[in-house]
């Protein structure tokens, strides 16, 4: 940490040579642990080294970046010349600013010192427990591994944050197969900073193998009807970042496209809906602690019972736009859950389907979407019946947000978010 820090001070004097006033610098080193099975077992085991160092200057309002993976004397000298060099072409904007002292911290988080040996035995506990449990899985990639991060940053107001974080990573792409037959793909993943737990029982990994196992024989869809669409966690997160940055975001709040622009603190959601971005919240692993601009990272409620409370803003935007600035610039969403379990959900739907995943492009910007849904299921009379085939579905995100139907007790922490099962009503389901 020492060295990091030495060379950030080395930029930021570099900088201030130069007669820049505003400026900031990031300079880290990762090393990262990582375990690789592919699907014939075969082990990699390999430590990578990453050192990166990026530069931001605003040169008389002009912006200059640069980013490198060196912070010798030499590298750091160049990169500074290059980053202004970068800003003499840019427009001036006097939008650009950087975050004033507060208090400088020193943060720690996760676990920053692995355990290789005992990452070694869960991984194979792991295999051992898809094998045991989900005989039909069949395991295209595994990565197991632990990243740790020592970071300082640092600016020319004085702002300085040096930053120590390790947590392990588990992620997995599979298929089920029997015979010839064969599920479509899937991707499972948590964070943790312990080794306590199976890795099975993090997140929605269990119930992801158990679910893919089910989707190796498909029913195509009957027909295009107005029904109930029920997410689960993972697709919930798709469905509310693509919500949120539609109508919160930096693009369109700046470009006036936004739909929600004029709607702070008024109600633009089902009453049911509160999210957060809670980086701090002791569920999620080594949430983040400043921002890119040095300001400290705070919690802070975007929808509060259904009421839009805050834009999801960089400083600029928020000086572009006479706005305030997000408290954060994380995507550590969690989710109020309901008061309704999720098998009393499905007993609630008459015709409709629960969603695995979701692929399709971006909503445009009132919200009008459509996807193509995948490892999926029908849900007819309150009782998944079977897995279907690719089926789209489609419908308005600020609409689908207003057709609540319900919001599970349960929730599931993965590490990054923590989100409940949610059911929306009036979404259109085109089959064949």
């Amino acid at each position: 940490m020492e060295n990091l820090k030495k060379q950030a001070s080395k930029c930021m004097e570099s900088i201030k040579q130069k007669g820049i006033d505003k400026a900031y610098c990031y300079v880290s080193s990762r090393v990262i642990n990582e375990f690789n099975i592919d699907s014939t077992g075969y082990y990699l085991f390999r430590t990578v080294f990453d050192n990166s160092l990026s530069v931001t200057l605003y040169n008389k309002g002009k912006k200059g970046v640069v980013s490198l993976n060196r912070f010798d004397d030499e590298s750091i000298s160049k990169a500074v010349d290059n980053a202004v060099a970068a800003s003499e072409s840019a427009s001036p904007d006097d939008a650009w600013d950087i975050a004033p002292v507060s208090r400088n911290d020193a943060f720690v988080s996760g676990c920053p010192e692995p355990d290789i040996p005992r990452l070694f035995d869960c991984a194979v506990e792991f295999l051992g427990d898809i094998s045991a449990r989900h005989p039909k899985i069949a395991l295209e990639q595994m990565i197991i591994k632990h990243s740790r991060t020592d970071g300082v940053y640092m600016n020319s107001n004085g702002v300085e944050f040096t930053s120590l974080s390790g947590s392990y990573t588990v992620y997995l792409d599979y298929s089920a197969q029997e015979g010839e037959k064969s599920s479509s793909f899937f991707s499972s993943w948590a964070l943790t900073d312990s080794l306590d737990k199976p890795f099975i029982e993090l997140g929605c990994i269990e119930e992801d193998l158990s679910n893919v196992e089910k989707q190796i024989f498909t029913r195509p869809v009957e027909g295009k009807f107005t029904g109930t669409v029920v997410f689960p966690p993972q697709a919930l997160n798709s469905l509310l970042e693509s919500a949120l940055y539609n109508f919160c975001g930096n693009t369109t709040i700046l470009d006036g496209t936004s739909i929600w622009k004029d709607k702070l603190d008024k109600q633009v959601t089902d009453s049911r809906i509160t999210i957060s971005a809670s980086p701090l919240d002791e569920r999620i692993i080594c949430g983040e602690r400043f921002n890119s601009e040095g300001f400290r990272s705070e919690n802070y409620d975007i929808i509060k019972d259904g009421v839009l409370k805050s834009f999801m803003l960089s400083s600029y935007v928020a000086n572009k736009t006479c706005r305030e600035r997000a408290r954060n610039s994380s995507d550590s969403f969690i989710m109020a859950p309901g008061d309704t379990t999720v098998s009393e959900i499905i007993k609630g739907i008459d015709r409709g389907i629960l969603v695995g995943r979701l692929s399709g492009g971006e909503p445009a910007t009132n919200g009008d979407f459509s996807a193509v849904a995948k490892n999926s299921f029908y849900i007819e009379n309150g009782k998944i019946t079977n897995a279907i085939s690719e089926t789209m579905i489609s419908g308005n995100l600020a609409e689908i947000l207003n057709n609540v139907r319900a919001i599970s007790k349960e929730v599931i922490c993965d590490g990054s978010t923590v989100l409940p099962y949610a059911a929306f009503d009036n979404i259109t389901i085109s089959g064949k």
